[in-house]
């Protein structure tokens, strides 16, 4: 696959990747990432919450390591995260997979700690990252999920989830250098 000039090839800037479940974005993502340079950081957002899950993580933190990759861990506080890789100032790309994930996260410590997270608290915070990231001198790709396209969800916290990732993708969209919409696999270039 082949970058088109003018399309996330630059080494600063932001991309953000959306697409359905199993679309090919985490692929794609990490595509893109090791073609903008050698020093790469993943920042996943995923909480292990079983055996499988544990497994996959380590899969996929094996795979990354051979490839070079460094990773951290991090649920919730993914502007701290960025304002990190910006003291150090030695990564070419940062890859964050997912912001899907990141949203499910704050909806979760939200709920427990009886708040309800609202969009504009969502936005703020999704424009927060954005803005962070921004100031660091590598390249930044989000991957996050399209939950939209779907039917309504049956229930309300399935309805505030979905409300909220939408809100988030939003934000970054709105904030990001390119957009790409994975498509089984293929790359649709929807903003650039």
């Amino acid at each position: 696959m082949t970058i088109r000039p003018g399309i996330n090839s630059g080494r600063d800037g932001i991309c953000l990747i959306t697409g359905g479940c199993r679309s090919g974005k985490s692929r794609h993502a990490l595509r893109l990432a090791e073609k903008a340079g050698e020093k790469r950081l993943f920042i996943a957002t995923a909480p292990v919450l079983d055996e499988e899950m544990r497994e996959r993580v380590a899969r996929h933190q094996a795979v990354r390591q051979r490839l070079g990759w460094e990773t951290w861990e991090e649920e919730h506080d993914l502007a701290g995260a960025f304002h990190r890789v910006a003291e150090q100032g030695k990564y070419d790309v940062v890859l964050c997979d997912c912001l899907t994930l990141w949203v499910n996260n704050l909806l979760y410590g939200a709920s427990q700690d009886g708040i309800t997270l609202e969009e504009d608290e969502m936005a703020r915070r999704a424009r927060e990252l954005c803005n962070v990231a921004r100031g660091i001198p590598a390249k930044v790709l989000f991957v996050t999920n399209e939950v939209g396209q779907g039917i309504v969800p049956a229930d309300a916290i399935s309805r505030r989830f979905r409300d909220l990732a939408g809100r988030c993708n939003q934000e970054v969209a709105a904030m990001a250098d390119s957009v790409i919409l994975m498509v089984s696999g293929i790359p649709v270039v929807i903003s650039s």
